[in-house]
């Protein structure tokens, strides 16, 4: 991590401590609920890269894993479609899946890949996610199952967020400084 990128933070949202402690506290809740369940962990990439990895080797339960790639945006602008580049290479119909994201914010991504991922019969399907945007009333109405953190309206990089493909390494999540993405 270098000195400038950690410039570029307005402010730090969440020290490598408090990440790791509130990954913990979803584990040991995922832990409760899917410990006889064997269920497919799905990692929303690129982003989610970060909380997935340090969030399955604090599981205590058997499970599989899976990747997938998808997006509703170019940039930084929602394109209104979901786009999956990558899709599952599990069969999902009959077990039960939690999908792994880093952030939602307008909500528009997981609606769209939940209803992709539901009509594939699976037996549950459940979210979770490190930050949830809080930007009031969402556009489009997702089910949270599980929660890292709310955080602010602002643009969030650092632990697997980015901004043109950059900070995802930093190990805080900070609010990027305004003068960077105007």
């Amino acid at each position: 991590m270098t000195t400038d990128m950690m410039n570029d933070i307005e402010r730090v949202l969440y020290d490598k401590e408090a990440i790791q402690r509130r990954i913990s506290e979803l584990a040991d809740q995922l832990t409760a609920d899917y410990k006889d369940k064997n269920p497919i962990m799905v990692c929303v990439l690129t982003g989610a890269v970060f909380f997935y990895s340090d969030l399955l080797k604090k599981l205590n339960f058997p499970l599989d894993t899976d990747y997938i790639i998808c997006s509703s945006y170019a940039g930084t602008k929602s394109t209104g479609n979901l786009l999956i580049t990558q899709d599952l290479r599990n069969q999902i119909a009959g077990r039960h899946v939690v999908i792994v994201e880093d952030i939602i914010d307008t909500g528009l991504t997981m609606y769209q890949l939940i209803n992709n991922l539901k009509s594939r019969n699976p037996a549950s399907l459940k979210v979770c996610v490190l930050c949830n945007k809080d930007i009031g009333k969402k556009q489009w109405d997702v089910p949270i199952d599980y929660c890292g953190f709310v955080v602010e309206n602002k643009y969030i990089i650092g632990y697997g967020f980015d901004f043109h493909n950059k900070y995802r390494n930093l190990p805080v999540i900070g609010i990027l400084k305004e003068s960077i993405y105007t």
